[in-house]
């Protein structure tokens, strides 16, 4: 919309600037997600997969180790971390961009960070017991807040709102809120619609039609829409 400008976000002392888009890569390090899961659970495909993102142009990777596709089933906080820390030992040794880890579960939060993860992406907007704990211990540590209505299990079986722009803004609001409550700086958090989690094409395109109005926030605004249905 123009009419705010955010300067920089940064990444553990790495300030990016954010006068122009960053494109995120997205690294599933898992058998189920919904377009190339089980391509990169080898450690070696998937630094692999990586390392050509970051080679084609992005400024951000996402390393996941739990699918979020509609339907999909939790996975243990064991598995979870064995998936991803391994991948996330070894970039963080090889690339400058940022890596974030995109999980829910506190204890994966923790591993993925000591292990050189300096972005916290979660899909449940740290509401998991002990999640805000967690991002108040890392104050270097960007968060990213995502709506989804529901869990991945169910979220896709009748989602429905009575205004989904003004449900999905309310419902940041309130996570921006319960951040800074717990000590997370209005600095260090990024904020996600949550285009197809809980949404029909029908509601993803009304947010995409009033994305503007999220700057209100003055915060990044994270959008993920690649390969999805809509």
């Amino acid at each position: 919309s123009g009419r705010y400008i955010i300067v920089r976000l940064d990444f553990r002392g790495n300030s990016i600037p954010l006068d122009y888009p960053l494109i995120m890569g997205v690294v599933n390090v898992t058998p189920d997600s919904f377009s190339d899961g089980g391509q990169f659970m080898d450690p070696d495909a998937a630094v692999d997969h990586a390392l050509r993102l970051v080679d084609e142009g992005a400024d951000i990777l996402d390393i996941g180790g739990e699918s979020t596709r509609p339907g999909a089933a939790e996975v243990t906080i064991e598995e979870e971390i064995s998936r991803v820390v391994p991948v996330i030992q070894r970039l963080s040794a090889q690339v400058l961009v940022p890596i974030s880890i995109d999980t829910s579960k506190p204890e994966v939060m923790v591993a993925a960070i000591e292990a050189g993860a300096s972005m916290i992406n979660d899909v449940n907007a740290l509401r998991a017991e002990g999640a805000l704990e967690v991002a108040a211990r890392y104050p270097d540590v960007p968060v990213c807040l995502m709506h989804m209505q529901g869990t991945p299990e169910d979220m896709q079986k009748a989602p429905a709102y009575d205004s989904v722009v003004t449900e999905v803004f309310d419902f940041l609001k309130m996570r921006v809120g319960a951040c800074e409550a717990a000590g997370i700086a209005r600095d260090r958090i990024v904020i996600d619609p949550g285009f197809g989690f809980g949404k029909t094409d029908e509601h993803n395109c009304a947010l995409m039609a009033e994305l503007d109005r999220f700057s209100a926030f003055d915060m990044p605004v994270l959008v993920g829409v690649s390969r999805k249905s809509m």
